[in-house]
């Protein structure tokens, strides 16, 4: 039974019919908003490091209220359980982007969950839902033009997790003192009212081995498509949101919410594009600091 200060609600399981109890929240309309809902067949988003200061949480609940979609994949590395371990932090703005979700799966759309490295406490509930959540390892998406994409996390084709996890975690902690100095650039870039700017993101696409580290990893999860028998994959784990051919298949990485704040999304003909939300984010305000200083004729 869930729980909530606003009080429980009678209702029932529009698949089962069967009775239950749940929180008030998730029956009560979304804030008015003066831009229409973008209406997508599947979205997919991934790293979004929940329970860490560098998660976009406030720009990621911005981005899930202005869409509408079939089918909402969470690739992966949503909540970090590895710094979650370590220290407490959970923010309002954290706990929103979960009430978000669970919103749009009560509101009737498919959310599904594959579990990454940072989130591989989940793992072990793998074929179980939770809130209308379906908790999976992977899972083969067919697109509306016939495509058969790969989802998953793609920890797996990383030679560092996979064989030298001690490595993996003292680059977590390098990568986590870059990701602080990206929050304190940005605060600066606030207070200059300049729009948000990932200085890690900057870093790792201007440092050689991370460049050939993203190319080895982009064909090592390709080559996995190509073994099965698929069109193409999605995948995250790398926080650099990429469309490209490789091998005969379409390899999608979403990105993440911690530098890029990036999506991919589907529409009702199949085609799949990158959202880049700061960009877009940073272009609106852009255009009304343009409007507001517009002079009346």
């Amino acid at each position: 039974m869930l729980f909530d200060e606003g009080g429980l609600v009678e209702t029932k399981d529009r698949k089962t019919g069967a009775s239950g109890n749940i929180p008030k929240w998730l029956d009560l309309p979304d804030p008015r908003s003066f831009r229409p809902k973008r209406k997508h067949r599947t979205v997919w988003i991934s790293d979004v490091h929940l329970g860490t200061r560098g998660c976009n949480a406030t720009m990621l609940v911005d981005f899930l209220r202005s869409i509408e979609c079939e089918t909402l994949y969470l690739v992966g590395d949503i909540v970090d359980g590895w710094r979650l371990r370590k220290g407490w932090y959970w923010p309002d703005a954290h706990s929103e982007v979960v009430r978000r979700v669970l919103k749009m799966a009560h509101r009737g759309t498919r959310v599904v969950f594959i579990a990454g490295n940072h989130d591989e406490m989940l793992r072990s509930y793998a074929g179980m839902t939770f809130g209308g959540v379906e908790l999976a390892l992977e899972a083969v998406h067919e697109t509306a033009d016939g495509r058969r994409l790969l989802v998953t996390h793609g920890d797996s084709f990383d030679g560092v997790v996979l064989y030298a996890k001690w490595l993996a975690f003292l680059g977590d902690k390098a990568y986590s003192l870059l990701l602080r100095s990206n929050i304190w650039v940005n605060a600066i870039r606030r207070r200059l009212k300049l729009p948000y700017w990932s200085l890690s993101s900057y870093m790792k696409k201007r440092v050689k081995n991370a460049v050939q580290y993203i190319g080895s990893y982009e064909e090592a999860v390709a080559h996995e498509a190509i073994t099965r028998g698929l069109d193409g994959i999605v995948c995250g784990h790398i926080h650099c949101a990429e469309i490209r051919q490789i091998g005969g298949i379409t390899y999608y990485n979403d990105g993440d919410w911690v530098e890029s704040c990036t999506a991919l999304a589907e529409d009702f003909a199949g085609h799949i594009t990158i959202i880049d939300w700061a960009r877009e984010t940073a272009a609106a305000s852009a255009e009304s600091a343009g409007q507001n200083m517009e002079i009346p004729a």
